[in-house]
């Protein structure tokens, strides 16, 4: 056993990270730091779902025209209030609210960031005990500091993020974030009750062996996704296989492991959803920060996500994410 392995918990880590740049006020350190908390209350919730009248429906309908898991009720919920009462957000938004808010006390105006987030990505899973996350982002606004935020700051193109992350709850609950710097994880120790950095600088390999994408609407994705899929299917070891399907119906879980262990991921349109499910500034623009910080690559199908421009707070786009090298071939059937 190493007793010497030294332990950075995610405070210990954003403060060596001021220290390297002198010039920078905290704001987005403090307002990571709202958020690991955050994760760790919704963390104790979904480890107790099944104990305690919090999991299954909530009995409403959410602006997707989803039904409503308690518990996406309570995470939104916790976001919401953490970030409200922080120092660091001037509003925020999010998959389950019809609209933005505008956080207009004296602090919240005076800040630099808002933050966009789907407080619990994959909520149909919960009551079966599938791994669920997750996910956020964060721009710095567009309007003036000391005034309300806007829907102008939240419709911003994915390239304008300064951060972005998710949290994965699972055998062990770990988040993972990424800046304009690089991709670093962290796992939650619960002894200590802190995030403790467990994945520094990640790095998505270039190409994997793993495709992650719902098979059973084959039928309805355009000929060149499913001739990609195909080709999937045929790879042996002279054409660079054999590849493997893999797919949770749960994002964070799928894309996070593509991300360790090299893959893509397809949410590909449909004949009768042409603009998919995933949504473009919840879910696409978070994750294809992320996994192009990592050195991977994210595309609708016709432009990078990063470069489309909103014009919805609920914009929905097919999304392709994963290794390089994957999307360069996949990019060639598209």
């Amino acid at each position: 056993m190493n007793f010497n392995r030294q332990i950075q918990t995610l405070d210990e880590f954003t403060i060596q990270q001021l220290r390297d740049f002198p010039e920078a006020t905290g704001e987005l350190s403090h307002l990571l730091r709202n958020i690991g908390l955050a994760a760790k209350r919704v963390n104790v919730e979904v480890n107790k779902a099944g104990l305690v009248d919090i999991l299954g429906d909530a009995g409403t309908i959410n602006v997707q025209g989803e039904e409503v898991k308690k518990l996406d009720v309570f995470a939104n919920d916790q976001f919401t209030r953490v970030l409200h009462h922080g120092i660091a957000c001037a509003g925020i938004a999010s998959e389950e609210l019809d609209d933005f808010v505008a956080f207009d006390d004296a602090k919240s105006i005076n800040s630099k960031y808002v933050c966009l987030f789907d407080p619990l990505d994959g909520s149909a899973n919960i009551d079966v005990n599938v791994s669920i996350g997750t996910i956020f982002s964060v721009y710095r606004r567009v309007t003036p500091v000391g005034t309300v935020v806007t829907r102008e700051d939240f419709l911003q193109p994915g390239n304008q993020q300064v951060a972005a992350g998710y949290v994965v709850y699972g055998s062990s609950t770990m988040m993972v974030y990424a800046t304009r710097r690089g991709v670093n994880g962290f796992t939650l120790d619960p002894s200590i009750g802190e995030w403790t950095l467990s994945h520094p600088d990640i790095t998505c390999p270039d190409k994997g062996r793993i495709y992650s994408v719902n098979h059973g609407n084959f039928f309805k994705y355009d000929e060149g996704v499913r001739n990609y899929i195909t080709a999937c299917q045929q790879k042996d070891k002279t054409n660079g296989g054999p590849y493997t399907q893999r797919y949770i119906g749960s994002m964070v879980s799928d894309v996070h492991r593509n991300l360790i262990k090299g893959g893509i991921f397809m949410y590909p349109g449909t004949t009768g959803k042409p603009n998919g499910k995933l949504r473009l500034l919840y879910e696409c623009n978070p994750f294809a920060f992320i996994v192009t910080k990592a050195g991977g690559r994210a595309t609708n199908g016709t432009i990078p996500t990063l470069d489309v421009i909103p014009t919805e707070l609920h914009q929905r786009s097919p999304f392709f994410v994963g290794s390089s090298r994957m999307m360069d071939e996949l990019e060639t059937y598209l």
